[in-house]
């Protein structure tokens, strides 16, 4: 059987509903109400799972872990190992603060960023595993903390811009799911192959 995980990160609790850092959830929430599937809450693997059988010997397990975003790994770890998954058949999907809101990029190497999601991620099963990242935007108040913007509220033109996104976020996901980094890489990516940072 061929399984793929895709992991959404933010934080469990009302209070974090809306925020910036919970980009990821509300992706893999999305995707999952687009397919009709039921969300169900694993403690033994602490995180909230929805299984999407596509055929006969392929499923897609979507997850939103419980742990707390600066604990992601190790619910995700655990699924891994449970299901037997190499880390080249995780794809990750999380909020990025040096994208504009409203953009994605897909990559598949590169440090944390200070992201401590993404930190935890790497502590717990290491590099390889494909990254979905969701701009929130770097442009804060300078006299804002990081931690205070990432888990702050969008403002309501940001909200507009990620509603009016949120199907090519889905879509763009499907692609990668379907097709691979490296496709994926080449159709989303696309704005950015004047930079010169790697995928």
């Amino acid at each position: 059987m061929s399984v793929t995980l895709i992991a959404g990160l933010g934080n469990p609790g009302k209070e974090y509903a809306g925020t910036r850092h919970n980009l990821g959830f509300v992706l893999v929430e999305a995707l999952a109400a687009a397919e009709g599937l039921k969300w169900k809450n694993e403690t033994r693997f602490e995180a909230a799972v929805a299984r999407w059988d596509v055929r006969p010997g392929v499923t897609r397990l979507l997850i939103k872990p419980q742990t707390y975003m600066n604990d992601s790994g190790r619910a995700v770890r655990t699924l891994l190992d449970f299901h037997k998954v190499p880390v080249e058949q995780l794809i990750v999907a999380y909020d990025d603060l040096t994208i504009d809101v409203g953009c994605l990029k897909v990559s598949v190497r590169g440090s944390a960023g200070g992201h401590n999601g993404v930190a935890s991620l790497l502590e717990h099963v290491g590099s390889g595993f494909v990254r979905y990242r969701l701009g929130i935007g770097a442009a804060r108040p300078a006299e804002m903390d990081i931690k205070d913007f990432v888990l702050g509220k969008f403002s309501p033109e940001e909200s507009t811009i990620i509603e009016q996104q949120l199907t090519t976020f889905v879509d763009g996901l499907r692609l990668l799911i379907d097709s691979g980094p490296a496709q994926a890489m080449n159709s989303l990516n696309r704005r950015d192959r004047n930079e010169t940072d790697q995928p």
